[in-house]
């Protein structure tokens, strides 16, 4: 594996009890007894570690979903109910929405099953295990062992690894790589292809606030929506949407808290949080802020402000725009945030000192030195190396494919490829028959919402924008045309794209697809102008960069280790990739700067208080501003005798954990978690224990939303409601709302067992 003293050093970091900051760390559920566990139940945890994972028995593993890749979900009912994020569920609302009748707008909240809206391509994957594989992947495999050669073996044995846990298609299974490739775990899912869209409240409400106070402290959104996870009869994953499928019965459902926060309160969220970089190293940090991000955000505001402008004159053009200005707005917002954080906390030069004296103690053993000593210097080296090509890279991201026009070429690449043959192979017309029927359901999608006089302008200025910023060495041929022919105007060479392209009509591009041609394809100028950007960036650019990241791997992978050898008595926790995990704080207020300090929870008073019917980011429905000012609360009141719409606790999360159940120390689900709060944006590079929050959905206002607003009482209905009122031991309320004592909820949750659903 490796040299002795870095293995010792890993085992004293596995076994040393951790006295990492509690609110410090996205966990995985396996390892919580060992390592988690007696801080979480000093903290408040009352469940047991068996209870939050178990392979062999429900636990609360089994309600949480990872949802389309890109979010979570949390089962809230028997019957296969789950909650998310408003923004999770955005795409799929605004797919079924039309000028018509437009659910983005008004709201929807299915009345029975059958008026539930199905959503192809929508999927949920439900752990059924993870394993540490670590010994499995590195077996044989020392520091000796060549680059090339370990990076070919781990993969192969990663791919070998995960087709035996698929079971022959029976499950969806993949190996990561943590802490930089020195560790390794296997994760075993069930996917769920029928998912359908249950409810959700209108945008003014699950989007209130909208750009301004995106990852803004205090909030008023309701951000969230309901789905139905459907099953086959035996209760088993279909691919999608089935005749005859029945709703999910999942192992385990969250029952929901009517009973608040106090601050100081336990809180564990439970989710798929996507990318953090906490191990990034000095140099990464500084290309990040210096180069990476200011690419980012000049060319999204680009590219918001032209949608922007074309969506405010046609409604129609904002309904089909809406998901994807919203996606591309969400991190825009975020890298200035991130940008703006670095500097004001120093990031890169707190990395700098701690690498400084990590240096210094490696070279204090001459084994440590053997072992680790060139890694710095390797690791600046190879970052040297990448800015010169990283701009390329971030341009052909964020601006070439920032265009629809190019997307769709890109599309078109398979068909390309059948048509064309490989060099060595003719073409294919049955391969290219099939590549052509492949994509008229993707085509029909893609034009559903597109505009191609809005997609020019944003062509002629982030094309424009690419050619002047990027060296004129590492650009594609396609700008010498521009620079010759049309004079170095891309407005001009736009005019030629637009006039001359199939990929801007769906009737023109329907008309291909019954009749490709290797020839039509070549000539389209649209294509041509993906070809020239890829081409040169797979011959010219990715060659370079992947020769510097090969080198970087291996240098990466040896800091972590040196890292967590000098600190052997810190229990680092892994950086977020995408896998299930648990981050676990307090309810907790904070001061966000000088003179301003920030309560944990805000009330519906602040939706009145920021009602501005004339700015569409703070319009208050009719009959919500009529329910608030007359402080229709019903049973979803607080203590206090308000409607808390939103807290904060210092639990650790990141994008992906949208849509997360936030849980008390009982396993009750109270709140969903949303955003990340503006002052601590540098959170997926270097976690700030002071100013880290995460901002959360109170779930008595969601009930509020979806009962009083929506009239979906029905809905609720469903749900496992704990109303303990005033005191915590009284009363549960089981679905259907009859109620419990409390302490039979207790036992029978300890025996494994859920109550039984209300439909």
């Amino acid at each position: 594996m490796f040299k002795f003293n870095w293995l010792k050093g890993l085992v004293l970091a596995l076994l040393l009890p951790a006295v990492a900051r509690a609110d410090e760390g996205m966990w995985l559920p396996l390892l919580v007894k060992r390592l988690n566990q007696a801080d979480m139940q000093k903290k408040g945890l009352r469940l047991t570690a068996e209870e939050i994972y178990d392979v062999n028995n429900a636990s609360l593993k089994d309600a949480i979903g990872q949802l389309g890749g890109f979010c979570t979900g949390e089962f809230v009912s028997g019957q296969g109910l789950l909650l998310t994020n408003h923004h999770c569920g955005y795409d799929a609302i605004q797919s079924h929405s039309t000028p018509q009748n437009n659910l983005l707008q008004n709201g929807f909240f299915a009345a029975t099953k059958t008026d539930e809206l199905k959503n192809p391509g929508l999927y949920v994957d439900v752990l059924v295990r993870m394993e540490d594989v670590t010994g499995k992947v590195l077996e044989g495999i020392t520091p000796q062992t060549p680059e090339a050669t370990r990076v070919a073996t781990v993969q192969q044995r990663q791919r070998e690894l995960a087709a035996a846990a698929k079971d022959n298609g029976q499950y969806v299974a993949y190996v990561r790589d943590f802490f930089g490739g020195n560790e390794y775990y296997l994760f075993v899912y069930q996917r769920f292809g029928d998912v359908r869209l249950v409810g959700a409240p209108p945008e003014a409400v699950g989007k209130f606030g909208g750009d301004t106070d995106n990852w803004m402290w205090p909030r008023h959104t309701g951000d969230f929506s309901m789905f139905r996870v459907y099953a086959d009869q035996n209760n088993k994953p279909t691919a999608g949407y089935q005749e005859g499928n029945q709703p999910y019965v999942p192992k385990k459902h969250l029952p929901v808290s009517l009973q608040g926060v106090s601050e100081g309160d336990f809180s564990m969220v439970f989710g798929f949080p996507g990318r953090t970089q906490r191990f990034l190293p000095a140099a990464g940090l500084q290309m990040t802020l210096e180069q990476s991000n200011p690419a980012r955000i000049k060319l999204r505001d680009t590219r918001l402000k032209l949608w922007k402008e074309d969506m405010d004159r046609d409604p129609a053009l904002r309904l089909q725009y809406a998901s994807k200005y919203a996606n591309i707005a969400n991190y825009w917002k975020y890298y200035i945030g991130q940008n703006e954080g670095m500097k004001r906390l120093k990031t890169v030069d707190q990395k700098k000192a701690e690498e400084a004296a990590l240096q210094q103690w490696i070279a204090q053993d001459a084994t440590r030195t053997e072992q680790y000593g060139k890694v710095l210097t390797d690791i600046d080296q190879a970052y040297a190396g990448l800015r010169e090509y990283n701009l390329s890279s971030q341009y052909v991201n964020e601006a070439a494919f920032g265009t629809e026009i190019i997307t769709l070429a890109a599309r078109m690449l398979p068909l390309y490829n059948a048509l064309k043959g490989d060099g060595k192979t003719p073409a294919d017309p049955a391969a290219a028959k099939k590549a052509a029927e492949d994509l008229r359901e993707p085509v029909a999608e893609y034009f559903k919402d597109y505009s191609a006089a809005t997609d020019k302008k944003v062509f002629a200025a982030l094309m424009g924008l690419y050619m002047q910023d990027v060296p004129k060495e590492q650009l594609p041929e396609v700008f010498q045309l521009v620079q010759k022919q049309y004079g170095g105007s891309m407005q001009k060479y736009a005019d030629y794209v637009f006039a001359g392209s199939f990929l801007t009509s769906k009737a023109k591009v329907d008309a291909f697809l019954a009749a490709p041609t290797l020839a039509k394809l070549e000539a389209d100028p649209g294509f041509k102008t993906y070809q020239s950007v890829y081409q040169n960036y797979v011959q010219n650019i990715l060659p370079k960069m992947q020769g510097l990241q090969a080198g970087l791997l291996r240098a990466n992978r040896l800091y972590v280790a040196a890292l967590r050898e000098k600190n052997a008595p810190k229990v680092y926790s892994p950086d977020a990739n995408s896998t299930l995990r648990l981050s676990y704080g307090t309810v907790r207020a904070y001061k966000g700067r000088d003179a301003v300090n920030y309560n944990y929870f805000t009330t519906a008073q602040g939706i009145l208080e920021k009602q501005d019917n004339s700015n569409p980011e703070f319009v208050v429905p009719a009959k919500e501003e009529q329910l608030l000012a007359g402080k229709d609360y019903g049973r979803y009141a607080d203590k206090d005798g308000t409607l808390h719409v939103g807290f904060i606790t210092d639990n650790d999360i990141t994008g992906g954990n949208s849509g997360s159940p936030v849980i008390n120390g009982r396993g009750e689900l109270i709140g969903l978690a949303f955003d990340g709060n503006w002052e601590a944006m540098t959170g997926d590079l270097a976690y700030d224990p002071e100013l880290k929050r995460c901002i959360n959905a109170d779930i008595r206002y969601v009930l509020w939303c979806i009962d009083k607003l929506g009239g979906a009482k029905h809905i609720v209905d469903e749900m496992t409601i704990v109303d303990r009122g005033p005191n915590p031991n009284a009363s549960v309320a089981a679905p259907g709302g009859a109620e419990v004592p409390a302490k039979m909820k207790v036992k029978t949750k300890q025996k494994g067992k859920e109550a039984a659903p209300a439909k």
